[in-house]
């Protein structure tokens, strides 16, 4: 079965037979993939009303269990954007009633941000979706193979999760 990656690569071997082109036998698929996934997870989204920044506090927050609330700086971690990012979503979120800011008990200048019931229905929603659509995308690879791609990733990914960011 050839693909449009394998055209690609088999004209810049011809047009360029002195590069190593093997490099985008694997990274050309993944970009390719990539922009499939990220059309499928904002048609999920968009099928609860949400973007996918919507999508990944709403979840983080859902993930955090009963009381399902962070404080903005946790959010910060697990959504890796600044603080002056992370204010502004909490703002517009707050706005459609997604979530709610709370003094934090333990810190009398903190404050916590809470999933409000219609955010926890809507990430809890748009996650199968967005899951259905991940399993459509996956479908013709057998678990075994899912299994062996999700290792291979790992190990590819991994070097770059564990890079400390700026500051």
């Amino acid at each position: 079965m050839e693909d449009e990656v394998d055209r690609l690569v088999a004209a810049w071997r011809r047009e360029r037979p002195d590069l190593d082109v093997e490099p985008l036998e694997v990274l050309s698929r993944v970009s390719r993939l990539a922009r499939h996934l990220d059309r499928a997870r904002r048609m999920a989204f968009a099928e609860h009303g949400l973007e996918p920044w919507e999508f990944d506090v709403l979840t983080a927050l859902r993930r955090a269990g009963t009381p399902y609330q962070l404080s903005p700086g946790a959010l910060l971690t697990q959504t890796l954007v600044t603080s002056g990012t992370m204010t502004n979503r909490i703002d517009r979120l707050a706005k459609k009633g997604l979530v709610e800011r709370l003094p934090d008990p333990s810190d009398r200048r903190g404050v916590l941000v809470r999933l409000t019931e219609d955010g926890k229905d809507r990430a809890d929603r748009s996650l199968a979706a967005l899951l259905e659509q991940e399993r459509a995308i996956l479908a013709q690879l057998s678990g075994g193979q899912r299994r062996e791609l999700a290792m291979l990733l790992r190990e590819l990914t991994a070097p770059f999760d564990n890079i400390p960011g700026p500051g």
